[in-house]
């Protein structure tokens, strides 16, 4: 992978998870949801990104297949809207709120808990902080979050 321009601005934060190449089944999923005009819009967003290994370990769980999923708009479009924070939310705010439930997009809250150097969004383990997008910032997780029933 080529560096970047250090001064560059970053893209948006469908751009930086397209560059990433770690977030090819969750940039499906946003395409596929229609999201991906919402998330390059002007924001900001704090995004909760679940890896592909994490995306692989849910189809397992469910029993499905990536291209059933994709073709479940509604329930992806919920899941993934439990994976935005409305405004920027950098790391070292996230630290903060242990304990704390935090709203979705979706409606829905996640519960943050930290644990040392060990921050958890729900059940997920946050793996990498800050970063940056032109319209916010991306948290990498481990696992996907689902949202609760009802």
């Amino acid at each position: 992978m080529e560096e970047e321009d250090a001064m560059a601005e970053p893209g948006t934060i469908v751009d930086v998870a397209v560059a990433n190449g770690n977030f090819t089944t969750l940039v499906a999923a946003v395409q596929a949801a229609g999201l991906d005009t919402t998330l390059s819009g002007e924001g900001p967003f704090t995004v909760f990104a679940p890896t592909d290994d994490a995306f692989a370990a849910a189809l397992d769980s469910f029993g499905l297949t990536a291209e059933e999923l994709l073709a479940d708009t509604a329930t992806l479009e919920s899941i993934l809207t439990y994976h935005v924070v409305a405004g920027e939310v950098p790391s070292s705010e996230v630290v903060t709120l242990d304990g704390q439930s935090v709203a979705t997009v979706n409606g829905a809250e996640v519960m943050i808990s930290v644990d040392g150097d060990t921050v958890m969004v729900n059940d997920a383990t946050v793996t990498a902080v800050d970063v940056e997008a032109s319209n916010g910032v991306i948290h990498v997780i481990d696992t996907v979050l689902l949202p609760p029933e009802g």
